[in-house]
This record gives C-alpha cells, sequence and structure tokens, in this order.
C-alpha cells in the first residue's frame, strides 16, 4: 500500500513537501510518479522518479518542484516550492498500478 501525507493549506508563494510511504519491497525496485487532480479536472501527471533516480516534470512545475527518494525509507517526497493557486489539487503517489489515498494541497491567502 501507499499512504501519501503532507498536503495542507499554504499561501501562495509558500512551500509544502509530500511523502508516500510504500510498504514492502514494492518501493525501491519501481519507478515513483506523483499526479494531482484538481476539483473539476481531469488527474494530471506532476512529476515522475526512476528507481535509479532519473527524474521528469511536467511544464507546469518545473523548477518549482522537485522530486526525489529515499529508498532505505521505501519514501517518495515531492517538495514544493513557490506555490500557486492553480497548485491547488488533490495529490497522489503512484507505484506501478497501486496509487495512494491522496493529500489535500490548497493554495490560498
Amino acid at each position: 500500500q501507499l499512504q501519501a501525507s503532507g498536503g495542507g493549506l499554504v499561501q501562495p508563494g509558500g512551500s509544502l513537501r509530500l511523502s508516500c510511504a510504500a510498504s514492502g519491497t514494492i518501493f525501491s525496485l519501481n519507478s515513483l510518479a506523483w499526479y494531482r487532480q484538481a476539483p473539476g479536472k481531469q488527474r494530471e501527471f506532476v512529476a515522475y522518479i526512476s528507481s535509479s533516480g532519473t527524474t521528469n516534470y511536467a511544464d507546469s512545475v518545473k523548477g518549482r518542484f522537485t522530486i526525489s527518494r529515499t529508498n532505505a525509507k521505501n519514501t517518495g517526497y515531492l517538495q514544493m516550492n513557490s506555490l500557486k493557486a492553480e497548485d491547488t489539487a488533490v495529490y497522489y503517489c503512484k507505484i506501478k498500478d497501486f496509487w495512494g489515498q491522496g493529500t489535500q494541497v490548497t493554495v490560498s491567502s
């Protein structure tokens, strides 16, 4: 299972760090991705990190978000800086066909 956490309410320009904890051996051998879904919109890709550390980002978050992982802790992270109102969404982590339960990020003054 995957457990996402770290969401919350933050002002524009602020930062949050999301975590995705995985159980078992699924984490270290597989890539990790973050997606998000805003109200009334489709779920969209945010960031990806391979098992060896190769990363990829959606254009909308490049330069502001950083994905990372600590295999020894079976945990992945999404550091989000310079947050904007349009980053407001439920954020999900994904490994293979497994999805975390989502964590709400709200960017508002």
